[in-house]
């Protein structure tokens, strides 16, 4: 059986707030006129309306005796006719009478019930579902979609249950069979023996499949390379899953990584057994190529910056050379000030170099510091890159490697490298196709020498790996069988399915369905709007433009404190009620029930006694980093640190994480308060450091933080509320994953407009957020210094017209613009992510013209924004106070995660969770805070203290003076707590 708090079957229970009723529940003339006709009596007519009502909130009839008084009451007040609420009207309606309504509003909705029909579009559509789909509840929402499309009452939960786990399980015992099918007797052996300890060694196969990679050290490439050729050794799964759905194929993988050995050995059916893992050593082997493709590029960059670092060095050492060779310039120019004729300038010159040390010794001394001006970096290249060539070169050897373009040559090139590895002589004889490479380097590698054309091996090395990571980066060259680094142009929707699309998707954003009408639209938006700034330039007494072209903005003056401010606040922290934080955790999960989401690997409803204790006590412990063992010392009655590491490896990941987020914004959003600080619609993204144990692949040392770890990446509503959580590399920009947060965000808050620093913006970034209707508006740190671009270059501006220094190529915009949507329709229908895409355009490619046209279309939206920047104080008024918020609530993480700032897991996947913890706790804090804020308020209007929305807005839900987190660590889960009651305000909302 699949528990209901699991699916999206819609049950009479939350209290409505009166916003909730007014949409709802509230009577069309239509439906008072079928009501009226329909019913004889008042008390009739308001059971009608009820049922009317619930029927289209619901998706069928509830019991009459379910239904909220509040619906009831609401209802009743909007007929002439006051109607009491009796026996009769909730209860006691005969059979027949209530037969006779349900027919009729099914004939009014054009609506009817379900019957052997609907039971065949179930099994059709849960069918066809599960090819994709495994989880059961997941299965029963799609089913509910269906026969609401089809406007069918849906049947009892119970109903749908059964019938889908049957379809399920007939669909999954399909696909074991096929793949039982497929294998030999020999097959089957090599499996199981991956779950049989092999003499001499202390774990499984298996488990050595789910270890995670450490950090790009010869070693761990080595270690890493080892394991790829391991598992090429071992079964191709690629032909006997063939005709399994890729979703599928990573379900099954996901679930065979949560289980462990002896679960595996449990399971009954071999072909169920072997499926699973069949799955696992595929994306297993795809994910080691992902790794070793990023050790290349972590080693690739060490290198560069090791170089870099060098130079920067023998800058420093040579400078006393350089001061000394210029103090013999200096003198040369005297001299030639005080001598008339060639012949004694000549030979007091000569007399002043012999002096120096003579002219060899000068002109070498020349040389050295000559070979490193202007960031001459290249020769220092090879010493560096010598130590790593040969892990570099295996790793090579182990993967295929193919062009995402026309352009070969630096594949070309690549096999030349690869066949002169070995070789000692340093020059090589061409031709060599060197056109993917800069002038500078093409200088560096070709020598002309006697009238001869030659290479310097090592040069070209050294280049050709420089640009293969690049490559790689960039996406113009990718891996078979990668996961991350496989030909991205496969993932995208074909273009015939993207014509489908457009219509409506333009249609949504106001948007030209031509590359020619879109051109035309957004260069009229930069002329229009560069005219109106231009014009009310001489009233904008906040900007200044200097005689170099450069814009000033004078300082917005600080927020000033509200009269009774301070008394206000003292006044609320005074009646907050004192709660643990494990009580919180449990209060909100009773009133979102957000543990429902949590459960085994495989969807079905969890064995686990006393889930939903244990659930609350694995998001705590995981969530303040105190981690298993600590958490279960202070609460040996609850789980043992075994118990919470197989929770959380087997009951919990990422999706399910941000599901049970969804869940308490969902309750989060129904308050009134919230829409104080904020109304949902706009998000702020920013980025922390986090520390980590030097053992992992995506650790670095980070530039601006000084320290080794990763970055957590926040996307919050201006509501305070935390929306998303990732984690990424430090050597990552982050603009490159800005785009994920609002995405990847399914809950009831739904923000458009995007706020970040700098480091969450950049040229393809406004492009791409420009075309998935995102309105991007960061702090952009020395924002004078980017550049303004002219509309046209026959336009000229009276007052404004210094800061226009770059011009648009709208033709590259008009030519690219049915590839930028088939990747902009590829992203809105989840089949790729915009960080995907941003990754490889942040890498830029002077020959990848998509990359240039997402650029060229982001100068044109960099523009605009800028325009408006300088031009109105209410949006730099705005961008400063949402942008404070991420810094409140990165300081209301650090008090959370009170276990330590430390990640100690190694592994991606768990780095990635431990934050998702984290502000699934967050947020459950801040639901509880409103709905105590709430009562506080109101009780505080009781009293005659002045409530009013502007003191209102200066306080936030994280607040935490009340909040005790550590003592005796306890979960009563037979205490019920209050129902959630989000009542109005006692005061108006100013928008």
């Amino acid at each position: 059986m699949t528990a209901i708090d699991r699916t999206a079957y819609p049950r009479p229970g939350a209290r409505l707030t009166s916003d909730e009723l007014t949409t709802r529940y509230s009577l069309s003339e239509a439906d008072r006129d079928f009501v009226n006709v329909t019913a004889r009596t008042d008390a009739g007519r308001l059971t009608l309306a009820m049922m009317l009502k619930t029927r289209l909130d619901f998706g069928y009839f509830p019991a009459l005796a379910d239904i909220q008084g509040d619906i009831a009451n609401h209802l009743e007040t909007q007929f002439a006719t006051r109607v009491e609420l009796s026996a009769l009207t909730r209860e006691g309606a005969s059979a027949k009478t209530l037969y006779r309504y349900r027919e009729a509003i099914r004939a009014y909705l054009g609506t009817t019930s379900y019957d052997d029909a609907a039971e065949r579009l179930v099994t059709d559509t849960v069918c066809d579902a599960a090819e994709t789909m495994s989880d059961p509840a997941d299965l029963i929402n799609r089913a509910i979609e269906a026969l609401k499309e089809a406007k069918i009452d849906l049947p009892a939960f119970s109903t749908l249950d059964r019938l889908v786990n049957h379809l399920r399980t007939e669909v999954h015992e399909r696909i074991y069979d096929q793949v039982a099918q497929r294998l030999t007797i020999t097959d089957m052996m090599a499996l199981d023996t991956l779950l049989v300890v092999p003499p001499d060694t202390i774990t499984t196969p298996f488990n050595r499949l789910k270890q995670a990679p450490g950090p790009a050290t010869f070693a761990a490439i080595k270690l890493w390379a080892d394991r790829l050729q391991w598992l090429d050794s071992l079964i191709n799964p690629d032909a006997i899953l063939k005709d399994v759905a890729h979703t599928k194929q990573r379900q099954f993988a996901s679930e065979a990584a949560a289980l462990e050995v002896s679960d595996l050995l449990d399971i009954v059916q071999p072909g169920k057994r072997h499926t699973l893992l069949l799955c696992l050593i595929r994306q297993t082997r795809a994910r080691c190529r992902d790794e070793l493709i990023e050790m290349l590029l972590r080693r690739v960059r060490r290198t560069k910056a090791a170089a870099k670092e060098k130079l920067k060095a023998l800058q420093d050492q040579h400078r006393p050379m350089e001061e000394a060779l210029i103090a013999i310039l200096g003198r040369v120019v005297e001299t030639a000030k005080e001598y008339d004729t060639d012949a004694e300038f000549g030979s007091n010159v000569r007399r002043l170099l012999v002096e120096r040390g003579g002219v060899e010794a000068l002109a070498e001394q020349c040389e050295t510091v000559t070979a490193y001006h202007h960031s001459n970096d290249l020769p220092l290249l090879w010493p560096i890159h010598a130590n790593t060539r040969s892990v570099l070169f295996q790793l090579l050897a182990l993967m295929d490697i193919g062009s995402a373009t026309q352009d070969q040559s630096l594949l070309q090139a690549l096999m030349i490298v690869k066949e002169h590895r070995q070789a000692r002589r340093d020059k090589l004889f061409g031709p060599i196709d060197l056109s993917f490479a800069s002038n500078r380097w093409r200088n560096f590698i070709v020598k002309q020498r006697s009238g001869k054309r030659t290479y310097d091996r090592r040069a070209l090395e050294v280049c050709v790996f420089i640009y293969l990571a690049d490559a790689l980066q960039a996406g113009d060259l990718y891996v078979v069988g990668a996961e991350s680094y496989d030909d991205y142009r496969i993932q995208l929707l074909p273009w015939a399915e993207c014509q489908k699309r457009l219509p409506d998707y333009c249609e949504n954003l106001a948007m030209p369905q031509s590359g020619e009408a879109f051109a035309a639209m957004m260069k009229e938006q930069l002329t229009n709007l560069a005219t109106v700034v231009d014009a009310g330039f001489p009233g904008n007494s906040q900007l200044s433009i200097d005689a170099n072209g450069i814009p000033h903005l004078k300082k917005l003056p600080a927020a000033k404190q509200l009269a009774g401010q301070t008394a206000f606040v003292e006044e609320i922290r005074k009646r907050m009620p004192e709660r643990h934080l494990l009580d919180i955790l449990k209060y909100t999960e009773h009133w979102s029930r957000y543990t429902r989401h949590f459960g085994p690997p495989s969807g079905a409803d969890t064995k686990l006694s006393q889930a939903v204790r244990r659930y609350l006590f694995t998001v705590f412990g995981y969530g303040c980093n105190l981690g298993p063992g600590q958490a279960a010392k202070h609460a040996t009655d609850i789980a043992s640190a075994q118990v919470l590491r197989r929770i959380n490896a087997q009951h919990i990941d990422a999706s399910k994480l941000e599901a049970a987020m969804s869940d308490v914004i969902g309750e989060y959003a129904r308050f009134a308060l919230p829409k104080v600080w904020g109304a949902g619609n706009a998000a702020i993204a920013d980025g922390t450091h986090v520390p980590l144990r030097e053992n992992n692949l995506l650790g670095s040392t980070h530039i601006r933080y000084g320290g080794y770890g990763g970055i957590a990446y926040h996307h919050i509503a201006n509501n305070y509320i935390a929306l998303f959580t990732s984690f990424i590399s430090c050597g990552v920009w982050e603009a490159v994953h800005i785009l994920d947060g609002l995405l990847k965000n399914h809950s009831d808050i739904q923000p458009d407009t995007l706020h970040a620093d700098t480091q969450g913006q950049s040229e393809p970034v406004f492009g791409l957020a420009r075309l998935l209707g995102i309105i991007l508006m960061p702090r952009i740190r020395n924002w004078h210094d980017v550049a303004f671009c002219r509309p046209d270059k026959s336009i000229r501006y009276r007052h404004i017209d210094a800061l226009f220094t770059a011009d648009i190529d709208w033709q590259l915009i008009i030519t690219h613009w049915q590839d930028m949507m088939q990747v902009v329709l590829s992203i809105q229908a989840g089949l790729v992510l915009p960080s995907m895409l941003l990754r490889k355009l942040g890498s830029y490619n002077r020959k990848n013209r998509l990359c240039l046209a997402f650029s060229e279309l982001g100068r044109v939206e960099r523009t605009l924004f800028l325009l408006r920047y300088i031009s109105d104080p209410n949006t730099r008024h705005t961008i400063r106070a949402e942008t404070t918020k991420i810094e409140s609530y990165n300081d209301f993480l650090d008090w959370i995660t009170f276990g330590g700032p430390v990640i100690k897991s190694g592994d991606p996947v768990e780095q990635e969770k431990q934050l998702k913890y984290a502000s699934l706790v967050a947020n459950a804090i801040m639901l509880s805070n409103v709905t105590d804020l709430t009562e506080v308020l109101a009780d505080m209007a009781e009293d005659g203290h002045p409530v009013t929305s502007e003191l209102a807005a200066s306080i936030s839900p994280y607040s935490r003076e009340h909040i005790r987190r550590f003592g005796k660590l306890t979960l009563d889960m037979d205490e019920v707590p209050p129902p959630l009651n989000p009542k109005p305000l006692p005061f108006e909302i100013a928008l």
